[in-house]
């Protein structure tokens, strides 16, 4: 396995530093480089870009961005072990690489960045969907990142790009679709990865809409997808029942079938009914 910028494969530098995965932290290595620099140059031009990066582990991925001309990246890493190794990447690339040891579910990474900025990351596994809503949800959109390109399983990959009556059709599909565009770039087998998991992964890539594609409540919207795909299969008069008694006849004034399921409704439905819904 080569190397792209003059520091040790990363195979040596997982044995110099000890670095055995750790299942608990989500932990899966993608130990070449060659790929690692295909995924950064999948999230564009990022010379004139911060990049915030979660789970650098031992830097594969950190040196594919950095090798690509990231303007400057910034890497939080929970796990300390990793520290000194992404320290060796941050020497050889003065002044272009940040650390912090922290855990991303907890810290305020916006006092470090400047805009413009893009996430990439090979999200640990165990927290990645919960950080990608956080970053969907902030309190003022647009947020402070242009796009996000970031790994995750396969399954969950195609939740974020699923269309209406598909299989993975849900809640964060609707969810993306309100405020981004989206598409799978590129997928991986699971022996790309050390240790290896049980599924395959692919790479996701979100761009930013100035506004959400439809107007709506996000807090309503949000109330009714929950309910409405907490309860998958059932008619939407009966998972909506907690909206009210008035909830058949707002369903009818959006267009959609009080007798229809969730996983059939489609995200500009959805957003007529919480605009409906908001208004009384």
């Amino acid at each position: 396995m080569g190397t792209i910028d003059g520091l040790p494969p990363l195979r040596e530098v997982i044995k110099a530093h000890d670095l055995v995965a750790k299942k608990q932290l989500g932990q899966n290595f993608l130990l070449d480089l060659n790929l690692t620099a295909k995924i950064a140059r999948l999230a564009g031009d990022l010379s004139a870009c911060d990049v915030l990066e979660v789970g650098p582990g031992p830097g594969g991925l950190t040196r594919g961005l950095l090798v690509e001309g990231a303007r400057r990246v910034l890497a939080v890493e929970k796990d300390p072990r990793c520290v000194p190794a992404l320290a060796e990447i941050g020497a050889a690339y003065p002044g272009r690489l940040e650390v912090i040891n922290a855990d991303a579910m907890e810290v305020d990474v916006l006092g470090h960045l400047q805009a413009p900025v893009r996430v990439v990351a090979n999200l640990p596994y165990n927290v990645g969907t919960e950080l990608l809503i956080r970053w969907l949800t902030p309190k003022v959109w647009p947020p402070f990142w242009q796009s996000l390109t970031l790994m995750f399983q396969k399954e969950v990959a195609e939740r974020i790009v699923a269309k209406p009556r598909s299989d993975h059709y849900g809640r964060l599909a609707l969810l993306v679709g309100w405020r981004c565009d989206a598409k799978i770039v590129m997928h991986l087998p699971p022996e790309a990865f050390t240790p290896a998991p049980k599924v395959h992964s692919a790479v996701v890539h979100l761009t930013r809409l100035a506004e959400p594609r439809f107007p709506a409540d996000e807090a309503v919207l949000n109330r009714i997808t929950t309910m409405a795909f907490g309860q998958r299969r059932k008619m939407l008069r009966s998972s909506l029942k907690g909206m009210g008694p008035a909830i058949e006849a707002q369903l009818e004034a959006a267009g959609i079938a009080p007798t229809a399921r969730a996983e059939e409704i489609e995200l500009e439905r959805f957003c007529a009914l919480a605009r409906i819904v908001a208004a009384g």
